[in-house]
């Protein structure tokens, strides 16, 4: 309830909340950690790079972990959750909803974020964390040819800290998408949606697919480097198969970082230039089009392999395409400029730094599209330099949209002068790092050393480093002095805002709306319980009449089911799996040793240390009993009476969010099965080893699975009948069939390892079993939950009066049961 709700002085405040601006609170201080954190990495190899043989301030091998670290905690740590802190804030107040459709998860998926980067950290005092650079090209990326092989355990907690950090962005991505598309106030429909909350919207879309090839990769990387698989450490076209799979993820994350900030920009030129942006709806189509196309274009990451020309040509045709729809971008920006009356705010002159910036970047891009080019510039400073002018543009915009919605987020106005002496001392500061990098282009990336010729340009790249990294100073120091001592903010300090926060209280009471916010009449009203004076829908200022202010300030609109703001189990589950992974990191050794018994060519890296099995076994208990307190809470987050739906008007929030899941893990089982296919057909499909001992456990298996899918559709037939011993058999008979499934594959396993055939024993074992091996991962998650509905079904008569969570279980198990049907005829048939 609210009015037992921690104020937001109280440490437990932040602890327990799922409301969704304190979440995105916490996003975005936790992201400005991570910036300084990633900042002082780029000081101190830039500092390193002072002269052509190196300041010796940095090994070589320190060095390497340096510019790994910094590009990973700006890219993972850093632009996306600042971008989904803003989204968390913002997006619910802009489309009229109170909060996100699963509050609960929101709040897990920021401590997988926060977790996820403390174990980055500790990853520095495991030996050295990762040092292969932040694309963690195979087969760099496995211990066998990392240099400093004492790194293996920090090397490996990173990669499983970028999972956590995955699994953060899946749970975030299924909220955001069915937030948007099914709490949208009534009236509004999505064309009509504010230009922020639609670039964050084909964000998450891009995110739901993109992310989950990522997941994929490091799973497989994961196993390589705690169960010593073979995906990676051959050289059976590893290096092929890591590229295809990272960069499926890699070149949509350009855009997925830099939507959020063309949102900010779209959203600040309309304000201070008083006027609606220039080709709207080209504008959305066009970012639709460069959604769709990004998973279009990744090959040209690849252009020196071994593709061939054809292949090449095709992906560098994509490639310029894909430019097309962001120069329309572009000139609707500038239009938009020409044809209004520019106000010179901090907010506008960092969006329009950030767009000159983002031309410079794209022209610059244009050059790497082509591969005759490509051959000449791949690997140099010209691409650390186009790179930098294309996301850093982001980031300038990311600070406009800091500034802009500064007064909202806490109800003080920042000082001017200060925001347009940090825009010019930052905009002078990152020219004079990063222009320079163009004249040294033939500077190999990531090198510790450079040719003597190239001495000036890195000396002015390192001044304007720290020029930059002073910015950033200023920017604290305004932001600080701004909440310490700043005059308090009006609810809308900017004339010509037009998006629905700027109507409400600044700060936003805890529950946004004291009334239900509606476009149904063609402009923003507030109904039911309120007498809000409805506001100028127009080009006009977008502020809530006096009386209305009032209402909105001081009356709360009471609804029969009252939402809950504090659960303590997400940050429960998110410190637990954070120690699970923890010690996953460190059980590489026993795996080593185990490997080394049975006669596998595999040299163990490190002395066992009994700390990390200690470690993984108690992050698993606390995993389990977290979980099962939270599937226990009663925590209710009601959805909205009257609200937009469309396309999914049919469609309650969970089965939504769960469809969502389930099409994200369809990318991570294509990602795993696409490896299996691509590593077969590389070493000739004749040639592959079958590994199973025979075909009839598979096909026993697969009649048990079809035969549980039958079992559990008769218990949602028995829920919904209310028949309690129905329910129970009926369950019960799923999750027995789900345990023959697994003694099946329990017998399978067996057979091999007493004919000596391991998963290290070769690439086919390793693929066999990974794959077969996350499908089982899948079943006995589901036996989890099926074991944790029967318990609630005893103690509580679960499931009776609503039969839902039964037909979402059901769902999940369909989807287990399809992706068998695909296994066995791979693995046992062909």
């Amino acid at each position: 309830m609210a009015d037992d709700f921690p104020p937001m002085t109280s440490i437990k405040r932040w602890l327990v909340t799922t409301n969704h601006k304190d979440v995105g609170i916490l996003y975005i201080v936790t992201a400005m950690f991570f910036l300084l954190f990633g900042g002082v990495m780029a000081l101190l190899f830039r500092a390193h790079l002072w002269q052509s043989g190196g300041l010796g301030i940095l090994t070589d091998s320190s060095f390497n972990q340096a510019v790994t670290a910094h590009g990973l905690l700006m890219v993972f740590w850093f632009l996306s959750p600042i971008a989904s802190g803003f989204a968390n804030y913002l997006v619910p107040l802009q489309i009229g909803a109170k909060d996100l459709a699963f509050p609960r998860l929101n709040a897990l998926s920021y401590w997988f974020y926060l977790f996820s980067g403390v174990l980055l950290m500790i990853s520095f005092f495991q030996g050295g964390t990762f040092e292969g650079g932040w694309t963690m090209y195979a087969p760099l990326n496995v211990p066998t040819y990392t240099p400093a092989v004492e790194a293996t355990t920090g090397g490996t907690a990173t990669i499983l800290a970028l999972m956590l950090f995955t699994l953060s962005i899946t749970l975030g991505t299924m909220n955001f998408l069915t937030t948007i598309h099914r709490s949208r106030a009534e009236g509004l429909g999505l064309w009509n949606m504010p230009l922020f909350t639609w670039s964050w919207l084909l964000t998450v879309w891009m995110m739901l697919f993109a992310f989950a090839a990522l997941l994929a990769a490091l799973l497989l990387l994961a196993t390589d480097r705690i169960l010593l698989t073979q995906y990676f450490a051959t050289d059976q076209g590893s290096g092929l198969l890591w590229a295809h799979i990272f960069w499926f993820f890699g070149h949509p994350e350009v855009y997925i970082v830099f939507f959020p900030a063309l949102g900010i920009m779209f959203e600040t030129f309309q304000t201070f230039c008083g006027r609606r942006l220039v080709g709207r709806k080209w504008v959305i189509i066009s970012m639709v089009l460069v959604a769709v196309q990004s998973f279009l274009v990744w090959m040209h990451h690849m252009f020196l392999t071994s593709i061939n020309l054809e292949i090449k040509t095709l992906f560098m045709a994509t490639t310029i395409g894909i430019s097309l729809p962001f120069d329309l971008m572009v000139f609707a920006l500038i239009y938009t400029m020409v044809k209004g009356r520019v106000r010179f705010t901090t907010p506008f002159l960092f969006s329009l730094g950030a767009l000159v910036l983002f031309i410079l970047g794209g022209i610059t891009g244009v050059f790497l599209g082509a591969v005759v080019l490509d051959y000449e510039f791949r690997g140099t400073y010209w691409v650390v330099a186009h790179f930098h002018y294309v996301m850093v543009s982001g980031v300038t915009a990311l600070i406009a949209g800091l500034y802009y919605w500064w007064p909202k987020i806490t109800g003080k106005m920042y000082d001017e002068t200060l925001g347009k002496i940090h825009f010019a001392v930052y905009f002078v500061g990152f020219n004079l790092l990063y222009f320079p990098m163009f004249l040294a282009w033939e500077t190999p990336r990531r090198v510790f050393h450079f040719a003597e010729g190239m001495t000036f340009y890195h000396q002015l790249a390192t001044v304007g480093a720290f020029v930059f990294g002073a910015s950033f100073l200023i920017m604290f120091y305004a932001l600080g002095k701004s909440l310490v001592a700043g005059p308090d903010a009006p609810d809308n300090p900017w004339e010509f805002s037009r998006t629905a926060e700027w109507a409400i209280p600044s700060p936003p009471p805890l529950e946004n709306w004291a009334g239900r916010p509606s476009y149904a009449s063609g402009r923003l009203e507030f109904v039911d319980d309120t007498k809000a004076a409805a506001t100028d829908g127009g080009t006009g200022s977008l502020a809530v009449a006096e009386s209305g202010q009032a209402t909105l300030a001081e009356h709360h609109h009471e609804e029969e089911e009252h939402a809950d703001h504090a659960s303590i189990w997400p940050f429960g589950i998110g410190l637990s799996t954070a120690i699970f992974f923890l010690g996953l990191s460190g059980l590489t050794p026993y795996v080593g040793q185990f490997a080394e018994a049975r006669g596998a060519d595999i040299v163990g890296t490190q002395d066992p240390n009994m700390i990390y099995p200690i470690v993984t076994l108690a992050g698993l208990g606390m995993l389990l009993y977290t979980l099962w307190k939270f599937g226990m809470e009663e925590f209710n987050a009601p959805e909205m009476a009257i609200a937009e739906r469309w396309p999914f008007e049919g469609v309650g929030n969970t089965k939504l969010g769960l469809w969502f899941f389930l099409a994200s893990d369809v990318v991570v089982f294509g990602a795993a099965l696409g490896a299996f296919v691509f590593m077969r057909i590389h070493m000739g499909w004749s040639e592959w080893t079958t590994v199973p001992p025979a075909a009839w456990p598979g096909l026993l298996n697969t009649y048990v699975l079809l035969t549980s899918s039958f079992t559990v559709i008769l218990a949602l037939v028995m829920a919904e009948r209310g028949n309690k011993k129905g329910l129970l058999a009926t369950l019960s008979a799923t999750m027995l069939l789900g345990l023959t499934f697994m003694g099946v594959k329990a017998w399978e396993y067996s057979t091999k390892f007493a004919e000596g055939d391991y998963w290290f024993s070769g690439l086919e074992y390793s693929i066999y079993y990974v794959t077969t091996g996350l499908h089982g991962l899948h079943v006995i998650l589901g036996l989890l939950v099926a074991g944790f509905m029967i318990v609630k079904i005893v103690l509580q008569d679960a499931y009776l009066d609503d039969h839902r969570p039964v037909e979402y279980f059901g769902l999940y198990w369909h989807f287990v049961d399809i992706v068998w049907v695909f296994l066995f005829p791979l693995f046992y048939l062909m």
